[in-house]
């Protein structure tokens, strides 16, 4: 069962409640559930985000309600309380606001998306003392030595350290050569500076990597062209791109194209599920996208072959992206902790997550990694995954043992 907070859903609400004062008691007794709360964008830029998410969220409630409901708790049905998050970090702290004031039953919730949004939503939910799960990078978000929030993604800082060594190792495995000189394109907004940060300070040095092209840009771009200029001059070995608005990418890659540079000459690596979106596909064509590579949270894998089928066939997706895991996954994981504590306490369930290690079942499936929270919310031993565009589609490429393909180094 799903149910979204909006204003005509309140004034729905309240119909339906004076409508269910008229029903016999042992009737709500039937009716009665554990509720779990969403916040992510259902309107403004990152709609479709958040829509992918919701979409996967209601596919759990229903291999859940369908196998029987909690059954710790006699069966009782799940349902999800909707919120939308919008455009801002104003409207996503008052979504949340909202639905901790209006629904004070909540056994925990997850989402929120954008982790400035994020940071926002989990300073109301924190006062709540309501678990909240979320697959947000920042590393702020698990630094304010909160209690009730738990992080299903490795940290922005550990990607920035990770990224780069594993697309060193896939293409010195893939051509026998470890790149040399290395370009970057970013704008200059949170993520992709946080990112980019201790590499500019030490990190590539580390790696062996000369900066060869330097290039750094307030969005929205108007303009690729200067950009890539430097590309073709510097000549690097291989081209970062830490860019968080897909037009930017869109202009980004055509322009690639437009000076003989896409199609393998440069090789392309990336971070973030954005780089994987269908929309991305639809706007830019495989062609300019065939062998660009990114690190990313969670992207589907080995194993879940089977769901990701019935996820498509369900919604009509092309693929499955990390927003329908998270949705599918943060769902599972709240209803593992509901089971485990044998309550829809809010307390007791996030003392049970607390306590959480899970290697097997729904939840466990949807992320790499067990599901076992440190002392910060942090989930331990995730290891970080690495999709490419192949043939029109971003597969999950390493670690190995849960690819879905083998990588392959773009070369001309």
């Amino acid at each position: 069962m799903t149910h979204t907070l909006t204003r005509r859903s309140v004034t729905r609400g309240l119909a339906l409640t004076a409508g269910a004062l008229a029903m016999p008691a042992i009737g709500r007794a039937q009716a009665k559930s554990v509720k779990i709360a969403m916040i992510v964008p259902l309107s403004g830029p990152w709609a479709r985000q958040g829509q992918l998410e919701r979409a996967a969220a209601e596919m759990a409630i229903d291999d859940i309600n369908g196998a029987g409901g909690i059954k710790a708790l006699d069966g009782a049905k799940l349902e999800l309380i909707a919120a939308d998050a919008g455009d801002s970090t104003e409207k996503a702290k008052n979504a949340a606001q909202r639905l901790v004031s209006d629904q004070p039953d909540l056994a925990g919730g997850f989402g929120s998306w954008l982790s400035s949004f994020t940071l926002a939503v989990t300073e109301v939910t924190e006062r709540a003392q309501l678990p909240w799960l979320t697959l947000s990078y920042s590393d702020a978000i698990t630094n304010r030595g909160f209690k009730f929030v738990f992080q299903t993604s490795p940290t922005a800082e550990h990607q920035a350290a990770e990224t780069l060594p594993t697309a060193l190792k896939l293409a010195e495995g893939a051509t026998g050569k470890t790149p040399k000189t290395i370009g970057i394109i970013q704008d200059n907004t949170a993520s992709p500076v946080s990112f980019a940060k201790p590499l500019r300070e030490g990190g590539l040095d580390k790696l062996g990597l000369k900066l060869v092209v330097d290039q750094i840009f307030t969005p929205p771009l108007s303009d690729a062209t200067p950009l890539i200029e430097k590309v073709r001059s510097g000549k690097p070995d291989f081209l970062l791109l830490l860019t968080s608005a897909m037009p930017d990418c869109k202009l980004v890659l055509e322009k690639l194209d437009e000076f003989k540079l896409s199609h393998g000459k440069v090789p392309l690596v990336g971070n973030g599920a954005p780089f994987g979106s269908p929309e991305l596909l639809k706007t830019i064509g495989p062609e300019l996208l065939e062998g660009l590579l990114f690190s990313v949270a969670n992207w589907p894998m080995k194993g879940q072959e089977e769901f990701i089928e019935r996820y498509k066939k369900r919604t009509g997706e092309p693929f499955m992206t990390q927003d329908g895991l998270c949705g599918y996954g943060h769902t599972q994981i709240l209803k593992a902790g509901i089971e485990a504590a044998a309550s829809a306490d809010k307390l007791k369930v996030a003392d049970a997550i607390r306590a959480m290690n899970l290697t097997t079942g729904p939840a466990a499936q949807s992320f790499p990694g067990p599901i076992k929270f440190d002392e910060k919310g942090r989930r331990v031993d995730v290891p970080m995954i690495f999709a490419q565009w192949q043939k029109g589609v971003p597969v999950t490429v390493f670690p190995t043992d849960l690819a879905l393909a083998k990588p392959f180094w773009p070369s001309v």
